[in-house]
Formats: C-alpha cells, sequence, structure tokens
C-alpha cells in the first residue's frame, strides 16, 4: 500500500506510461489555483507541483505577504505564509489519487516547510542534506545535515506515505559526472531509510551524452535495489539543467529527446522544462505546452540502445558503488558519514564554491561528448577514472562546457553533435 504519490506513478508505470511534471510556482492564491487546475485536467498522466518562492528558500516567510500586498509577483508559491486554510482550499477537489501535488522548495532547512506541507495534507516533497545545501547554500554541511535529519524524521513519523525525492542527481548536474550523481542519490536515499522515509524517488539530470545516461540510469537502478531494495522507490529524470537552448526549435528538440531517453530507460517520473526556459520564467501555457510535447514523444518510437551504453553502464556502476561504499564504511551513522567524506574530500563536486567542499576536482568533456572527471583530487577513484590531459580548464574552455548543450541544439538540426565539431 502507498499514497496518492507513490500509487499514482506505480499504477501509470505498470500500464507503461510516464508521468510528465511541471516545476511551476506562482504566489498568489488564484494564479496558483489557476495554473494547478489546468495541470490537473490535461489527459495524460500528470503530477501537480507547488513550487516555492525565494523568500521561503531562506525562512522568510513576511517579504512574500508584503510584496504581493503591493501587486508584485513571486517566482513561486510561498506555501508557509499563507494560512493553512487557503492552502487547503486552494487544492480542494484538485489534489487527490489521480492528481497527487509535490512541493518542491529548495531550502537546505526544510522543517517549517514541511510541517506546513503536512498540515495542509500533502506528503510528497524533494531535497536531501546534501543536495539542498551545498549548490543553493551558505550554510554549514553540519547543520543541513542536522537539519534534514529533524526534518526527515518530522515527515515520516507524521505521515503514513511521507515521499523525499533526493536531488542528489541533479546536484551541480550540468557538469558533474554521472557516478558521483548517482551515488549522491543513493546515499542520500540512505540517509532518508536511516531517519524512518520508506517512499522516496531518485533523482538523474540529462547530461551532456544520450548513451552515457543511459548507461548511468541502469547504473542507478542496479545500485537502487542493491541498497535500497527495502522500501519503495522510483526513478524520476530531469530535462537538462544547466544552459537551455536559446531558440524555440532547439529548446523543443531537447525536451523531445529528455522524454524519449526518460521512457527508453524506464524512468517513472520526468521534470519538463519549457522552451523559454533560457530567457524568462514560463507562463502556464508553456508549462502546459512542454507537457503535451513530452507526453506524446514519451508515446512515440523510443531510441534503440547502443553498444556505447553498455561500457557506460558498467564504468558508472563501478565508479558510483566504490563511492557508495567508501562513504558508508566511514560510520554506521550514515549523517557522520557524509560529513567524514566531505571533509575528507572522498566527495567532492566539482565547481562547487561551499566551503565545506573540497574543490579539488574537475570535469571535462571528452572527444564522445561525455562527462569526465578530470582532476580526481582526494576521490577513492582509480588514476583511470580521470583525464588529467583535458583538465587544464581556462575561462572560455569552462565557458564552452557550460554552452555546450545548448549550442549543440540550437546550431544543429538534429539536436547533439560531436564535440570535435
Amino acid at each position: 500500500m502507498a499514497g496518492f504519490f507513490d500509487s499514482f506513478v506505480a499504477e501509470r508505470a505498470a500500464a507503461g506510461q510516464l508521468v510528465v511534471q511541471p516545476r511551476m510556482g506562482m504566489g498568489s492564491l488564484s494564479a496558483m489555483r489557476s495554473g494547478l487546475a489546468r495541470v490537473a485536467h490535461l489527459d495524460f498522466p500528470v503530477i501537480g507541483t507547488l513550487t516555492l518562492d525565494s523568500y521561503t528558500r531562506v525562512g522568510d516567510y513576511q517579504s512574500p505577504l508584503e510584496r504581493l500586498a503591493a501587486g508584485e509577483e513571486l517566482n513561486g508559491y510561498p506555501l508557509v505564509s499563507h494560512s493553512v486554510e487557503e492552502t487547503r482550499k486552494l487544492l480542494a477537489g484538485l489534489y487527490g489519487p489521480s492528481f497527487p501535488v509535490q512541493v518542491r522548495h529548495g531550502t537546505a532547512l526544510p522543517l517549517r516547510v514541511f510541517q506546513r506541507l503536512v498540515e495542509v495534507g500533502l506528503d510528497a516533497t524533494e531535497g536531501g542534506p546534501v543536495s539542498y545545501c551545498l549548490p543553493y547554500s551558505r550554510l554549514p554541511l553540519h547543520d543541513a545535515i542536522e537539519a534534514w535529519s529533524e526534518s526527515t524524521r518530522f515527515l515520516a513519523d507524521a505521515t503514513e506515505f511521507g515521499h523525499i525525492e533526493s536531488f542528489g542527481g541533479c546536484l551541480l548536474g550540468q557538469l558533474c559526472p554521472p557516478s558521483l550523481l548517482v551515488a549522491m542519490g543513493i546515499l542520500e536515499g540512505c540517509f532518508f531509510r536511516q531517519h524512518g522515509l520508506r517512499y522516496m524517488s531518485f533523482s538523474y539530470a540529462q547530461g551532456t551524452l544520450a548513451e552515457q545516461d543511459r548507461g548511468a540510469l541502469r547504473a542507478l537502478r542496479t545500485l537502487a535495489d542493491e541498497y535500497l531494495g527495502d522500501v519503495t522507490w522510483h526513478v524520476v529524470f530531469y530535462t537538462y539543467m544547466g544552459l537551455f537552448p536559446r531558440t524555440p526549435d532547439g529548446a523543443t528538440r531537447l525536451i523531445r529527446d529528455s522524454a524519449r531517453l526518460a521512457m527508453a530507460t524506464g524512468c517513472e517520473r520526468m521534470i519538463v522544462k519549457t522552451v523559454s526556459e533560457a530567457w524568462q520564467i514560463p507562463s502556464v501555457a508553456e508549462n502546459i505546452a512542454a507537457l503535451r510535447i513530452a507526453s506524446e514523444e514519451a508515446d512515440g518510437p523510443l531510441d534503440p540502445a547502443s553498444p556505447a551504453e553498455a561500457q557506460y553502464f558498467t564504468e558508472v556502476l563501478d565508479e558510483a558503488r566504490l563511492l557508495i561504499d567508501t562513504v558508508l564504511a566511514l560510520d554506521s551513522d550514515v549523517r557522520t558519514a557524509l560529513l567524514a567524506a566531505f571533509a575528507a574530500g572522498l566527495l567532492d563536486v566539482p565547481f562547487c564554491l561551499h566551503s565545506d567542499n573540497l574543490g579539488a576536482t574537475t570535469t571535462v568533456i571528452d572527444e564522445q561528448g561525455a562527462l569526465r572527471w578530470g582532476r580526481l583530487g582526494r576521490l577513492p577513484l582509480p588514476a583511470s577514472a580521470g583525464r588529467e590531459d583535458l583538465a587544464r580548464l581556462g575561462s572560455d574552455a569552462l565557458y564552452g562546457m557550460l554552452d555546450h548543450v545548448a549550442n549543440s541544439y540550437d546550431s544543429h538540426p538534429d539536436g547533439m553533435f560531436d564535440v570535435r565539431s
């Protein structure tokens, strides 16, 4: 037995359907209600989202009400600022078994958000002790881990079917080798389980090469079965999280490619981006259009596996398992193990400037277009995993990597191209 969120995803997966989901959030009650209603009435499998605003993410619950009173817009829904009664009224007649709703928030200190989502009758959210600290916050990692310990225990105790989606697979995902994304998702899953949670999902952000992503997603599912086979879980795939194509045609091709990749690799759920990601906060209409594109593409013919997929599967599986085992061997308490791993550089996120991240690793895009380790720093990986020959990055090379996917789709009618061209 599971709650609305997990049951809905499992039933659609059993029917061979991909569940799609927007990242939509508006400040006013009427606008948020209208947006959710438009999503709820779509004729394909979809989950609703309450994406929270930037004030709520840093614990400021008064400014949203002041901005709204002044007639200004917010970049998300201020769940804690609006009253419990107002949000319950917003959800009434929409939220239910056929239309689950997830709270997406971005805060390293999530307890107040978790308390409010339970108060309004929801039970699904996202984040993680590392994945919502290092990229988004200056909060010391120790403090974030303690806050997530308390918050996860609260959600597990206060709800029968509390669900957290680890954001570990999107950890600066646009320039992060897949093995670290996979390992971080599994480690956060172990953390959630340690704190009583029995329902979870693992994210993975689309990278620079489809064959590598396909292999990585196979590795993620293999390791989730291996380390977390006693909990209920599924995989959620994200359309590319980095700089998005600037042309509508390029963005549409990328959305279509990501949907086919998600379906071909057995992902149960997909977070969809829109054609306007490169230049504005998407409108409700743009979110609806992108959801429809992704759902229709997932119902079409799928791309066959290539021989390279098996090679990437083995590579990511071996690297991720080594990272996971090294961390879990540090201490039986996953909290302590994560802190020790980052302090020693055994976990190290490339290009992440957080003070608790050693910053000794780098990433490169190799000749095939795959994300690779450049400098390994102190990671417990074999020297052969790094590409020191490509690791000396100047600013032009770094910008080129950041723009790689966007330029690929904007410049070439068939989408991704050989990095050497």
